[in-house]
């Protein structure tokens, strides 16, 4: 199967990235949670949270100052070495 993921970040050429092997399990690994500060996406992080942290996930919550600019380098760079995997939450 075919599957086109489209980047959101106004790129002027496509680039291409090669999909990351998704692990079996997320037990023993750190979870980072980016909260985009848009309504309600704590509400999904707070559910998703919970059930990381019952298949033994380790989670750590990170916020953006606002959904309309990229994440400041230093967040990006403070979740890239904190954590072994990460979900960014959209929301409204």
């Amino acid at each position: 199967m075919t599957r086109t993921l489209l980047d959101p970040t106004s790129e002027r050429t496509v680039a291409e990235r090669a999909r990351l092997a998704r692990p079996s399990s997320v037990d023993g690994l750190t979870v980072g949670l980016l909260d985009i500060s848009k309504p309600r996406g704590d509400v999904f992080l707070d559910r998703l949270e919970q059930r990381l942290v019952a298949h033994g996930a380790s989670v750590k919550r990170y916020r953006k100052p606002t959904f309309s600019k990229p994440a400041p380098a230093d967040l990006r760079h403070e979740i890239a070495v904190e954590c072994q995997l990460v979900i960014e939450a959209l929301a409204d």
